[in-house]
Formats: structure tokens, C-alpha cells, sequence
């Protein structure tokens, strides 16, 4: 009965992402990346192919990103507006169960967001390493489903939500680069403000995912990745999935509602 009401949450959540449109939005948002790339190669001198490849697996993953993000949160703050979620919750359905359902739901919708992304990489790039990309991909996605179902029950308005999203996943993408700019100054390194500074940019990483090491565009142009890595990535993603998804199970309990 319970497993029967989570799936149930998860079922009616892929009906809604299939009624909006959102495969038919990305695959129009795919074509548009494409034929960017198509244009970027014709202008390039040297190097065209790999400069198609590196442009067209780079706007796809952040554009994956970005449509998978904006729906998750697009839909919880219109449940939470229409009183659906409290009509749901009135057939004695346990909070538990209904963020499961949504967070099962979300993951399979990020799951199929990766499958229509690795299409064109299959066209431009050799097959072991455009399955290893769509991978990675639906792991970082499925990291993404977890921290914007967190962020969306906990500050319930649109705006700020999708600001600590993507501010949390450029942070995430850039903090190994911070990190290096941080250990190598160019001056002042004996100071005690970049000590500080450094002290709060290792603690970041110890928090946030390296969302870096997640779906690099190189392994599409220069080599596939090792499994080694794709499985400390599968780690890392599960074990991101199983905290945000405690912390908005959290969450949601101590509301009223």
C-alpha cells in the first residue's frame, strides 16, 4: 500500500511533465543548441569538429540543467499555489510517502531529459563515450532533482529558490577552480584574509558536490572516461540524493500546513 502511494506520486508527476510539454520543449531547445553548433563549426579554422562537439555537450548539459531545474520548481510553487498539495495530503497520504513520490518522479524525468540529450552526442561523438556522458549526465541531473525539490519546499516562493539553485550549482562547477586560485595567489598569500578565505573555500568543497568531475565535455573529444570515475560520481550522486531528500523530508514535516 505504501510502495502503491509513492508510485502513484510518481505517475501522476510524469503526467504532468509529459501535458506541459517538457520533452517537446527540450527536444526544441536541442535543435536550437545544434544548429549553433552547426554554425560555430562553419566559422572555425582549425579544429571544427572538436569545436562542435565541446560547444554542443557544454549548452546541453547546462541547458539540461536549467529546463529540468526550472520545471521541478515551476511545479511544486503551482501545486502549492492551486491547494493541490494540501488536497493530496487530505487522503490521509504521509508527508514521507509524497516527498518519495515527487523525488522518485523528478528522477525519472531527469532520467529521460539525459536519455533525449545523449541523442546528438551519439551522432557527433563515438558511442562508449557518448553512453559514459548521457551517464554522468543523469547522475549531476539527478543531483540537481534532489536540491531543487530541497530548496523548493523550503523557501516555497519561486525567486529565491531557482537563485540558491543555480548559484549552488555554479558554485559547484567553478569550486575546484577557486580552490586552485585560492592555494596559488599571485600576492598577499601570507596574509591572514586569504588564509580565511582559503579556510572557507576547502570547507565549501568538503560540502558541495564537484559537480566538475561530472559530464566533462573532453571525453567525447579526447577520451573516455575511466569507470573508476564514473563510479566515484555514482557515489557521490547518491549519496547527495539521500541527504537533500532527508533535508526536505525534514522540512516539510515541521510546516503547517
Amino acid at each position: 500500500m505504501r510502495h502503491r502511494q509513492i508510485l502513484t506520486i510518481a505517475r501522476f508527476t510524469l503526467l504532468e511533465a509529459w501535458r506541459t510539454r517538457l520533452p517537446w520543449l527540450f527536444v526544441i531547445v536541442l535543435a536550437l543548441i545544434l544548429g549553433a553548433a552547426y554554425f560555430i563549426q562553419q566559422l572555425a579554422i582549425t579544429e571544427s569538429a572538436r569545436l562542435q562537439i565541446t560547444f554542443s555537450a557544454a549548452a546541453t548539459r547546462f541547458a539540461a540543467v536549467f529546463v529540468l531545474s526550472l520545471h521541478i520548481l515551476t511545479s511544486m510553487v503551482r501545486e502549492f499555489n492551486d491547494k493541490g498539495l494540501e488536497l493530496t495530503l487530505s487522503f490521509a497520504l504521509p508527508r514521507s510517502h509524497y516527498i518519495l513520490g515527487r523525488l522518485f518522479g523528478f528522477a525519472l524525468i531527469a532520467l529521460l531529459v539525459a536519455l533525449i540529450a545523449i541523442l546528438p552526442q551519439l551522432l557527433l561523438a563515438p558511442l562508449a563515450a557518448a553512453l559514459q556522458w548521457g551517464l554522468s549526465l543523469a547522475l549531476e541531473l539527478a543531483i540537481m532533482t534532489a536540491l531543487s525539490l530541497f530548496c523548493i519546499v523550503t523557501f516555497t516562493q519561486l525567486m529565491p529558490a531557482a537563485s540558491f539553485v543555480f548559484g549552488f550549482y555554479l558554485l559547484a562547477r567553478a569550486l575546484t577552480a577557486i580552490r586552485l586560485m585560492s592555494d596559488t595567489p599571485l600576492a598577499g598569500g601570507h596574509t591572514w584574509s586569504h588564509q580565511v578565505i582559503s579556510w572557507l573555500v576547502d570547507a565549501l568543497a568538503l560540502v558541495l558536490p564537484a559537480l566538475d568531475r561530472f559530464t566533462q565535455s573532453n571525453w567525447l573529444v579526447d577520451s573516455t572516461a575511466s569507470w573508476l570515475t564514473l563510479g566515484a560520481n555514482a557515489v557521490q550522486a547518491t549519496l547527495y540524493i539521500v541527504l537533500l531528500g532527508a533535508a526536505a523530508m525534514f522540512d516539510f514535516y515541521r510546516r503547517n500546513l
